[in-house]
C-alpha cells in the first residue's frame, strides 16, 4: 500500500467516526426531545382530567349549598358549573385518544343530565318548593353525580396511567441513547486510534527514507537488467 493510499484510507477512517458520533448524537437528541415533549403532553392531559374532577366536585357542592341557603350561592353554582364547560371544552379538544372522547362522552352525558335536573330544582325553590328541592338535590340529583364522578375519576385514571407510560418510555429513550453515544464514542475512539497509528507509520516511513543515502536511494535505478 503507498503512502498516499494509507493517507486517504486513515482521513477516510477519521470522517466516518466524526460522522459516526454526530449521527448517533443528532437521532438520541432527536429520540429523547421527541419523548420529553410526549411527557409533556402526557402531563398536561393528565392535569385537564383531574381539573375536570375537581371541577364536578366543586359544581355539585355549590349546588348543594344553593339548595340551603335559599339560592343566595346560586351564582356561585353558575360559576363552577361555567368552569367546567371551559375545562371540558378544552378537553374535548386536547384529548383525542378513543378511550378518552369515549370516557368525555361519558362525562358530558352525566352532566347534561345534572344541569336538566338542576333547572327543575331551581324553579322548585324559586316557587317556594324547598321541600321538592331536597328530594331532588338529595335524591336523583345525587345519584347523577355520583355518574359524573365516576367518569371524570375513570378519566383522570386513565390519563394517569398513559403518562406513566410515557415517562417510562422517556427514561429509556435517555438511557438507550446514553448507551448509543457511549457506543459511538468508543468506535470513534477506535478509528482515531487507527488514524494515529497509520499517521505514525507514515511518519517512520518518511523519517526512513529521509535517513537514506542519495546513491543507495538511486542505485536500483542505475543499476541494468542482469543478463
Amino acid at each position: 500500500m503507498t503512502i498516499r493510499v494509507k493517507l486517504y484510507t486513515a482521513i477516510v477512517v477519521s470522517v466516518a467516526g466524526l460522522a459516526l458520533t454526530a449521527g448517533v448524537g443528532i437521532w438520541s437528541l432527536t429520540r429523547v426531545a421527541d419523548r420529553f415533549d410526549a411527557v409533556q403532553k402526557a402531563a398536561d392531559s393528565r392535569a385537564l382530567a383531574l381539573q375536570l374532577k375537581f371541577d364536578v366536585t366543586d359544581f355539585n357542592g355549590w349546588q348543594t349549598a344553593y339548595g340551603y341557603d335559599d339560592g343566595r350561592s346560586r351564582p356561585v353554582y353558575l360559576a363552577a358549573i361555567a368552569r367546567y364547560h371551559r375545562t371540558f371544552a378544552r378537553a374535548r379538544a386536547a384529548l383525542r385518544r378513543p378511550d378518552e372522547q369515549a370516557g368525555l362522552r361519558r362525562l358530558g352525558a352525566a352532566v347534561a343530565a345534572f344541569e336538566q335536573l338542576d333547572r327543575r330544582a331551581w324553579v322548585a325553590l324559586r316557587a317556594g318548593r324547598k321541600d321538592e328541592v331536597k328530594r331532588l338535590l338529595l335524591g336523583p340529583e345525587i345519584a347523577i353525580f355520583q355518574r359524573a364522578a365516576a367518569a371524570a375519576e375513570e378519566l383522570a385514571r386513565a390519563e394517569e396511567a398513559f403518562a406513566q407510560r410515557e415517562e417510562r418510555r422517556f427514561r429509556d429513550a435517555r438511557d438507550d441513547a446514553l448507551r448509543f453515544l457511549v457506543a459511538a464514542a468508543v468506535v470513534a475512539a477506535l478509528l482515531v486510534a487507527i488514524l494515529l497509528v497509520t499517521a505514525l507509520d507514515l511518519a517512520r516511513l518518511a523519517e526512513r527514507r529521509l535517513a537514506q543515502p542519495l546513491g543507495e536511494a538511486g542505485a536500483g535505478d542505475e543499476a541494468g537488467p542482469a543478463t
